[in-house]
């Protein structure tokens, strides 16, 4: 236990360096950009001087040292700043943005975790046989499949020919409405959890035959232990500790192709607003844009490390 503590222990310690980290690489990456944000702000028929009062007036002026500490105050008050000639907060754009990306990706997550792990147990149960041969034909174009392409194809039969989904229109309440819900978000979803279901079936059919072909699973079975008990209280445990550990990387997948799926289908989630600040130039909704989703990538990893820890005991004494 001592030791699963100090190993947590030591990703919430890693937590604050990387966001730092991240703070300080989009900062200053933003800070080179051309873009002039009193123009952005103001707009091109600003004068100089207008410009000029702009950037005194909100510190851009000051040595970037001096910007990044007066940024990282607001981030601690929970400042992201303002855009656009209105000055709208950039944190109540986010925090409106942000739940729909994370329930798309959410939603992304559980289809791809549902039918990855049935395809790669049956794949592994039927080893070279047509039902392995046959998963894994249907494996490989899942992987060949761009989500945007997918969502292209979705649209053109769900929506543009059987008229039975809707491609746009305003997402609902999931509690208050669920049909709608699922109806608004299931192309999208789809169409993000194909290719993570293509390259998680591999990974856990793999995992799955490694597993099948160790000795505690032939003892069981010879002790007369029926497979399908073998298989679930067992092999099928033991067989995800990998998968859990690719999966980290299949969420950064879905997190960027959520971005992409959410123009697409018109949904107002973080995709929409960082495409909304870039066509705008609205350099500070670029910056809290990017830096949240970063975050989010950095923060699930840490919840999937620490998942990963409690599937394996062996890590616990590392």
């Amino acid at each position: 236990m001592n030791n699963l503590l100090r190993l947590i222990g030591r990703r919430l310690i890693a937590l604050p360096i990387m966001v730092i980290g991240v703070t300080i690489l989009v900062f200053f990456i933003m800070a080179l950009s051309p873009i002039d944000q009193a123009y952005s702000v103001l707009g091109e028929n600003a004068t100089e001087e207008q410009a000029q009062q702009y950037r005194d007036e909100h510190g851009l002026s000051d040595p970037l040292i001096v910007q990044y500490g007066n940024y990282m105050i607001g981030l601690c008050q929970g400042d992201f700043g303002t855009y656009g000639a209105s000055q709208a907060s950039v944190g109540e754009k986010i925090a409106s943005a942000l739940p729909i990306t994370l329930e798309l990706t959410f939603a992304g997550l559980i289809i791809a975790l549902i039918f990855s792990v049935i395809l790669g147990v049956i794949s592994a149960l039927y080893r070279d046989k047509w039902p392995d041969q046959l998963i894994r034909v249907i494996s490989i174009i899942f992987i060949a499949m761009p989500s945007f392409w997918l969502a292209v194809l979705l649209i053109l039969l769900f929506s543009s020919n059987l008229g039975v989904l809707p491609a746009s229109g305003e997402l609902p309440d999931f509690f208050t409405d669920p049909g709608g819900w699922i109806a608004r978000m299931a192309m999208p979803s789809i169409a993000l959890a194909v290719p993570v279901i293509g390259q998680m079936t591999r990974v856990i059919r793999t995992s799955m035959v490694e597993e099948l072909d160790k000795d505690y699973v032939r003892t069981a079975l010879g002790a007369g232990i029926p497979k399908a008990t073998v298989v679930a209280r067992n092999v099928l445990r033991n067989a995800l500790i990998s998968p859990v550990t690719v999966l980290g990387l299949r969420i950064a997948h879905l997190i960027g192709g959520a971005v992409v799926i959410e123009v697409i289908f018109n949904l107002p989630g973080m995709g929409m607003a960082i495409l909304q600040a870039i066509t705008s130039n609205y350099v500070l909704l670029v910056q809290g844009v990017v830096l949240v989703v970063a975050l989010s990538f950095i923060i699930i990893n840490i919840i999937v490390d620490m998942l990963y820890i409690l599937i394996d005991p062996r890590i616990r004494t590392v």
